[in-house]
């Protein structure tokens, strides 16, 4: 299902999303240091050698290894018209057999927010998760209070599906998040949140 033997490429009107390289470190670690207070509330809690580029090379090496293994798609997010790094996406936890799911994971550099970039991305994973992956199911799970998160994944075709209790750990809490699934041929109509 995957593409063998050749790069992979998700092409957007404004984006490319490809796998990281080892070429992407300076940009990565710029825009995640730069970034770092405005992505720390939402994320784990960074290891003391997160912006490493000992660190980077490890997540380089497995995002190929999980390509590879179709296990996970990591991507980033590259803007086209300038080649700048934006953010990253992550379609992981690929299930197969009777699941046919994914789970969606992803983050933007603060200077790139509320430009629609995580949008086009969402819609274009998941496009490719439904046609290319023939997934049944993506789900992706945010924190309550993270508005601009849940209106992404809404207004991606996300539908509310419940709390999880103790979901991750962000900030060094054990966190509750929102769940939120997208259907391939989904019927079910909008699903308020409580």
């Amino acid at each position: 299902m995957f593409a063998r033997g050749r790069t992979l490429r998700i092409e957007t009107d404004r984006l490319c999303l490809r796998p990281p390289q080892q070429s992407d470190y300076r940009a990565w670690s710029a825009l995640r240091r730069d970034s770092a207070a405005f992505l720390q509330p939402w994320e784990p809690t960074w290891a003391p050698d997160h912006l490493t580029r000992k660190s980077f090379t490890n997540r380089v090496y497995w995002a190929a290894r999980s390509i590879r293994s179709e296990q996970a798609i990591p991507l980033f997010l590259i803007r086209r018209e300038d080649s700048t790094l934006v953010g990253a996406i992550t379609l992981d936890n690929i299930r197969r057999g009777p699941a046919q799911s994914g789970t969606l994971g992803y983050w933007i550099g603060e200077p790139f927010q509320r430009r629609g970039y995580m949008r086009e991305s969402i819609e274009a994973v998941v496009h490719h998760a439904f046609r290319k992956l023939d997934l049944s199911r993506v789900e992706a799970a945010c924190l309550p209070e993270n508005a601009a998160s849940r209106g992404v994944l809404e207004r991606s075709g996300f539908k509310y599906e419940g709390v999880a209790q103790s979901y991750l750990q962000i900030a060094g809490r054990w966190r509750n998040h929102v769940l939120f699934a997208n259907l391939r041929g989904d019927r079910r109509g909008r699903v308020d949140m409580s």
